[in-house]
C-alpha cells in the first residue's frame, strides 16, 4: 500500500536558464561563420600584386568579417555599434556595418522569433550607415533561397531597400566571380529590375576582382553585353570613392576611360560621398575621387544625392523611384560637364 508520504509530487517545471552568451556565439560561429581567409586575394583568385592597394582591398574584406562577427555575437543594437566602432578604424567601420547588416539579417531569417534584429538596428546606431546596412543585408539573397521580391518588401525604406540588390550583385561577383565575371550569368530568379541593381553591385566587385587596375577594368566592363554596362560603371564608381585606394592620376585614367559612361561612374562617386558624409567618416580617399570626378569637395559632392532625392515621384512598374534618383543625378553630372 502507497503511503501519501510514498507519493512523488512532481514539482513545477523551471524555465530553462538561459544560454550562456559565450556558448551561444559559438553556435552561431559554428552554423554561420565565415574563415577571415575567405576575403583574402589568394583564396579568391583576384588579380593585383601585393602593395599597398591590395592590403587597403584586404583589409575591406577582413573590416566586413569583422563586423558579421561582432553581430552574431552581440545583435543589440547599442552593444553592437559600440563594438564596431570601439574595435575598427573610422576609414573601415562602414564596412564593418555591412557585415553587420548581413548577419542580423540571416539572424532575423533563420532564428526563430524575433524578426527585427536588423529594423531595430537601423531604428538606432545603425540609422547613419544607412546605405551600407542595407548593401550588407543583401548578401543574405546570395547564401539562402529566398525571393529578392518577397526579401525587398521586408525592408522599411522603400528607396535604400534596392541597395540590398548591390549586395547580391556584389557577393557573387566578390565570391564566385568566374561565373558572374567571367560567365557574365545573373542569378534566374532576377528579373526586370532587379537584375539592374544586382550589376550595379556586380560593378562595385570588380573594383577587388581586377585588384583596382584602372588599365583592365575598362577591357572587362567593356566584354559585357552594351545593356549592362551603365550599371556596371555605376557600381564601379561607388567603390571608386568608397573603398578608394588608388592615385589622382588613375583616377583620372578611369575617368577618361568611362567616356559614354563617365555620368553612371560620378553618380556612384555621389552614393560613396554621401554614404561617408552621413555616417560621418569621410576619407581622404573619397575627398579625391569627389574632387577628381566631379570638380567638388566630398560635402557638395554629397549634397548632389540629397537635392536629386527631393519630390521623388512614386515607384512605377519596371522604375522604382531608387532608379530616378539615380538618373537625376547623372543628369546634374552631364549638366555640369555642357556648362
Amino acid at each position: 500500500m502507497t503511503t501519501t508520504e510514498d507519493r512523488t509530487t512532481p514539482l513545477p517545471l523551471s524555465p530553462a536558464p538561459p544560454r550562456p552568451p559565450a556558448l551561444r556565439t559559438a553556435i552561431r560561429r559554428a552554423l554561420f561563420g565565415i574563415a577571415p581567409q575567405e576575403t583574402s586575394f589568394a583564396r579568391r583568385g583576384f588579380r593585383g600584386e601585393a602593395g599597398a592597394v591590395r592590403d587597403r582591398l584586404e583589409k575591406v574584406g577582413s573590416s566586413f568579417v569583422q563586423g558579421y562577427h561582432a553581430a552574431l555575437a552581440e545583435d543589440r543594437p547599442l552593444p553592437l555599434a559600440a563594438r564596431i566602432d570601439g574595435e575598427v578604424e573610422r576609414d573601415f567601420r562602414g564596412f564593418a556595418y555591412e557585415g553587420a547588416g548581413m548577419a542580423l539579417a540571416l539572424l532575423d531569417t533563420l532564428i526563430p522569433g524575433r524578426r527585427d534584429r536588423l529594423a531595430r538596428f537601423l531604428a538606432g546606431p545603425g540609422e547613419a550607415q544607412r546605405y551600407i546596412v542595407h548593401v550588407g543585408a543583401g548578401w543574405v539573397m546570395a547564401r539562402l533561397p529566398v525571393s529578392p521580391r518577397r526579401y525587398l518588401s521586408r525592408l522599411a525604406d522603400p528607396l535604400l531597400r534596392w541597395l540590398a540588390l548591390d549586395g547580391y550583385g556584389f557577393h557573387e561577383g566578390f565570391f564566385r566571380w568566374p561565373r558572374s565575371v567571367g560567365r557574365q550569368e545573373v542569378p534566374r530568379r532576377l528579373q526586370g529590375y532587379y537584375r539592374r541593381g544586382f550589376d550595379q553591385g556586380l560593378g562595385r566587385s570588380l573594383w577587388f576582382v581586377e585588384g583596382a587596375d584602372v588599365d583592365r577594368l575598362p577591357w572587362t566592363i567593356g566584354a559585357f553585353p552594351a545593356a549592362r554596362q551603365p550599371d556596371l560603371w555605376s557600381g564601379l564608381g561607388l567603390a571608386l570613392g568608397y573603398a578608394g585606394g588608388r592615385e589622382q592620376a588613375a583616377v583620372e585614367a578611369l575617368l577618361a576611360a568611362a567616356g559614354p559612361h563617365a555620368p553612371q561612374l560620378a553618380q556612384g562617386v555621389v552614393f560613396a560621398a554621401e554614404a561617408r558624409q552621413r555616417a560621418g567618416n569621410p576619407t581622404p580617399q573619397t575627398g579625391l575621387a569627389c574632387r577628381v570626378v566631379w570638380g567638388l569637395p566630398a560635402a557638395e559632392t554629397a549634397a548632389v544625392a540629397d537635392e536629386a532625392r527631393r519630390d521623388l515621384p512614386p515607384d512605377r512598374p519596371g522604375e522604382p523611384a531608387y532608379e530616378v534618383w539615380r538618373r537625376r543625378i547623372q543628369d546634374v553630372f552631364t549638366e555640369r560637364r555642357l556648362a
